[in-house]
């Protein structure tokens, strides 16, 4: 039995199609269907059950307590969220019961951190696993903050020796494909881009407020989901590896060059227009991700990731275009 959390919502949604299309192993959904674009989600893939969150745990104790592994990939990702207390229930709290079932249930734990704890990259984006370096990482959002503490629980539960018998966090960075339909004004750039592109044939990039960046040269770490499910596959099929490890492809591309894979794709002339960075941004806007992803090379993952034109040409032509773009 595997249970995937969040498993409606978008990494979740992409991880359960794969893990049922190898129909190895029973796979059950932990996630609030409260969205039609939820259930579209899901409707291609023959999951063994879903639980309410409210019911979690209560069912690991019951129906759930020969669970082999849980993808924990549910929680509160808005960026822009200010309840504290929410933040904590559902990104401290409930992964810290479930990190400790896990531990005295012989059940493997692979769980979703956040490029968002790396916050402005002052400190760089090394996923060194030591407690003092990711102490060290100032998160620029409640919500980074909240992956932050959790890792760093983590941590130190793994160094005490309360841990599951293999347990990952990957801290992803900026994940883009099918499935994402539901995020509203947290889908990624990919996606909206492409709407400008089909309604104006134009896109509007931020432009740049700093001397070392040209218009449109802000740069991030864009992966293509299928990639982020291909790493959290190799991990299941390699239980000797644990730790918290990046999830990017290493290397960073800007917007402009996102901007342009997308009019290639459409078969549309680029014509971008770059408008003011909103003034209750500029102050905590990142202009560089990139995911040092030595950690997980070296622990034996060696698949290459997708470059964002073919990356991008995949989702546009065989999802966002078409009748049917759910995976």
């Amino acid at each position: 039995m595997i249970l995937v959390t969040g498993g409606a919502g978008f990494i979740g949604s992409n991880l359960v199609a794969a893990l049922t299309e190898r129909q190895s192993a029973a796979v059950y959904v932990c996630d609030r269907m409260d969205s039609a674009e939820k259930r579209l989600n899901l409707e291609k893939h023959a999951v063994a059950g879903i639980i309410e969150p409210e019911a979690l745990l209560a069912w690991l104790d019951g129906e759930g307590a020969a669970t082999e592994t849980i993808f924990h990939l549910g929680a509160i990702s808005a960026t822009t969220e200010q309840n504290s207390e929410i933040l904590l229930d559902n990104n401290v709290t409930l992964p810290t019961a479930l990190w400790r079932w896990c531990a005295s249930h012989g059940c493997r734990l692979i769980y979703a951190s956040s490029a968002a704890t790396y916050g402005d990259g002052a400190h760089g984006f090394d996923d060194d696993p030591t407690p003092l370096a990711m102490a060290a990482l100032e998160p620029l959002n409640r919500y980074g903050k909240s992956k932050q503490l959790f890792d760093l629980d983590a941590v130190l539960m793994a160094n005490m020796g309360c841990h599951p018998p293999q347990w990952v966090g990957l801290k992803f960075f900026n994940v883009y494909g099918p499935n994402e339909y539901h995020k509203g004004g947290q889908r990624s750039v990919a996606v909206q881009l492409f709407e400008q592109i089909n309604k104006t044939a134009q896109v509007q990039l931020f432009k740049s407020h700093r001397p070392d960046y040209e218009d449109g040269a802000q740069l991030r770490d864009f992966i293509w989901v299928e990639d982020c499910v291909a790493v959290m596959l190799w991990l299941y099929d390699t239980p000797n590896v644990s730790g918290i490890f990046n999830c990017g492809t290493g290397a960073a591309r800007s917007f402009a060059e996102l901007a342009n894979a997308c009019f290639k794709a459409l078969g549309h002339p680029v014509n971008i227009k770059y408008i003011d960075t909103p003034e209750r941004l500029r102050s905590h806007y990142q202009y560089f991700t990139e995911a040092r992803m030595e950690r997980l090379r070296k622990a034996g993952y060696d698949r290459p990731f997708t470059t964002l034109e073919d990356g991008v040409a995949r989702y546009i032509k065989k999802y966002l275009q078409t009748n049917d773009p759910h995976r």
